[in-house]
């Protein structure tokens, strides 16, 4: 099942799930979503973002797309870590606002030794953290790391700043931050 195949059948699945609760917990008779869900007052977003997480059985919080990612960090409700090279943030570009922290540095790309005390130096354990590579591979490997380093609320930003590779091996073609037209600027 491809991914937007997924993420359409996890957003069908919570949806009226998200709704109803909502709506019970509000008391309203208008049926209508207010983008909060009742369950320990996440959006549906985060919401959506778990259960992707528990059906796809990741060992972290769960996943977002791009959009939901920036919903999400616009609002003020979660932080976005960028987690590349200093080089690729520098070079390639960057999500205005978000912080830094690299998951691998240097041209061999050897691992941080110090993620999560970085880490945590920029957001709390118990914030919602996003954390956002070049593709959504490197970031997964992260979100894993941080979860068993003890924050509770860590998700993967899907596709990543440039997005998959097509079939001319490059980058930024059909998904990603850049490519959904998402603000970022560039030095």
């Amino acid at each position: 099942m491809s991914q937007v195949a997924t993420d359409s059948h996890v957003r069908a699945a919570v949806s009226p799930l998200i709704h109803a609760a909502a709506f019970q917990s509000s008391g309203e008779s208008t049926g209508q979503s207010t983008g909060q869900s009742a369950i320990d007052g996440e959006s549906e977003i985060i919401a959506a973002a778990r259960a992707r997480g528990v059906e796809q059985q990741l060992a972290y919080a769960g996943s977002v797309t791009p959009a939901e990612a920036w919903e999400l960090f616009s609002r003020g409700e979660a932080r976005l870590i960028d987690v590349r090279s200093a080089e690729e943030v520098k070079f390639v570009g960057r999500v205005e606002g978000a912080q830094h922290v690299a998951w691998m540095s240097g041209i061999s790309l050897s691992r941080n030794p110090r993620f999560a005390k970085e880490l945590e130096a920029k957001a709390g354990k118990g914030e919602v953290i996003l954390l956002l590579c070049r593709s959504g591979k490197r970031s997964a490997a992260a979100a894993e790391a941080a979860t068993k380093a003890g924050f509770r609320s860590v998700f993967n930003v899907l596709e990543g700043f440039e997005g998959d590779i097509d079939e001319k091996q490059r980058r930024g073609a059909f998904n990603g931050w850049r490519f959904a037209g998402l603000p970022w600027s560039q030095d």
